[in-house]
């Protein structure tokens, strides 16, 4: 987000009710704060990061799991990750915390003035960072895109899956399944939302209900008028309305490699 007109959309993450309400409440004063989600854990957190676009994070530090630091480092491998400031009422992960290129770090109890200067120091970053990728982007060499980690949970468990370790990923309602070589991994994550958000990443749509990544297709056949693709074991339908469109992608991304 780099225009300040626009309000930002934030999360707020707490385990702690009280703390978490309170922070809500200050947030939804500031003129400069939109949408608020919450989360009283970092798993829930990850959920919503993926399900939705946010421009930053007030985050706990010492949560039970996956505490703030850990969030933190996860967030850093998004392609495209919100700022984070850390809220908290211990002072030693302050190092930690700006490691890794935390916006800012608010001590708790916290003081409306207080908060409001952090929520400036994220406007001014954002609208920094906007201007220096429009500043750069005529005549810019493309930069290769930087891989993505997706949280996964199985049995209460949290995973992280490399976006370059997925083939292919299926639609299942609102639901999308990852396809990593022998696992699957279920996502709340709109297929939709994914073809968009990895379509910089060599990932493109096939079928309605179906998203490819170029870089792991084997073959492809045309029989009988009917077009699929092998990534893997597996043979994948392409649609006709695709068919062309991933003929071109696959000869062009070919070239590249070669």
């Amino acid at each position: 987000m780099s225009d300040p007109a626009v309000p930002l959309r934030a999360l707020v993450v707490d385990d702690e009710e009280p703390a978490l309400a309170e922070l809500v409440y200050l947030l939804s004063q500031d003129e400069r704060i939109g949408q608020i989600e919450t989360a009283s854990n970092g798993p829930d957190a990850l959920r919503i990061l993926q399900a939705s676009a946010i421009d930053v994070v007030f985050c706990d530090i010492k949560m039970p799991g996956l505490d703030g630091i850990d969030l933190a480092r996860v967030l850093s491998k998004f392609a495209t990750r919100p700022r984070i400031v850390f809220v908290t009422a211990y002072d030693e992960h302050a190092v930690a915390a700006f490691d890794l290129d935390a916006t800012d770090y608010v001590m708790k109890p916290v003081r409306a003035e207080r908060l409001a200067e952090a929520v400036r120091r994220v406007v001014t970053g954002a609208a920094a960072a906007g201007s220096a990728g429009s500043a750069g982007a005529a005549g810019a060499v493309e930069e290769p895109v930087e891989d993505e980690v997706i949280p996964v949970e199985l049995a209460g468990v949290t995973r992280f899956v490399q976006r370059s370790s997925v083939r292919y990923v299926e639609a299942q309602g609102d639901y999308a399944r990852l396809h990593t070589g022998q696992n699957s991994h279920l996502v709340r994550i709109p297929l939709s939302t994914l073809e968009e958000r990895w379509r910089s990443a060599g990932f493109t749509r096939i079928h309605r209900s179906t998203l490819v990544a170029l870089a792991h297709v084997d073959e492809m056949r045309v029989d009988g008028g009917r077009c699929s693709v092998r990534v893997g074991d597996d043979w994948l339908p392409v649609s006709r309305r695709h068919t062309r469109e991933l003929r071109d992608l696959l000869v062009r991304s070919t070239s590249l490699r070669g």
